[in-house]
């Protein structure tokens, strides 16, 4: 996998902070790693486990639904959006990748919510299992950095 300079944040404390995620089942066994790395990190920046609401949704599809839920109850700081889509032989696959990512970017603009996106697309479940342990990590430091980012803004 290429070796992203993601660059470093002072925006990384999450002591006070009210997380969502919303995990796919679909591929569970990549969106549970997701999970997994997600939750750890979010505790390593601070974030109370009381503070972290998980819920699961069927598939990709799915996950801007529970996001706008759990956005409407106004108690999150940021939310997360955990999938895993792999390319099958048909044109389903570009169909959940874009529909599923437009709505999650849609739920942050019209809410005004950090939404991290780690739906992740693969040509092959070789390339989701390199990257599930990474981009559950990176889902949360994302949601943090936003999340204090924008309260700063405000």
């Amino acid at each position: 996998m290429f070796d992203a300079q993601k660059g470093t944040s002072d925006k990384q404390v999450g002591s006070k902070l009210r997380i969502g995620i919303v995990q796919a089942r679909w591929n569970e066994n990549i969106t549970s790693t997701l999970a997994a790395a997600c939750h750890a990190e979010l505790l390593r920046l601070g974030v109370q486990e009381q503070h972290i609401r998980h819920v699961l949704v069927p598939g990709a599809l799915e996950v801007p639904t529970a996001l706008q839920a759990l956005a409407e109850r106004d108690e999150f700081d940021a939310l997360i959006a955990l999938g895993c889509i792999i390319r099958g032989e048909t044109y389903h696959f570009e169909l959940v990748a874009n529909e599923s990512g437009a709505g999650v970017t849609r739920i942050a603009l019209d809410y005004q919510i950090p939404v991290a996106n780690a739906i992740i697309t693969t040509e092959n479940l070789e390339q989701a299992v390199a990257r599930q342990t990474e981009k559950g990590v990176d889902a949360a430091r994302v949601a943090v950095e936003m999340a204090n980012l924008l309260e700063e803004l405000s």
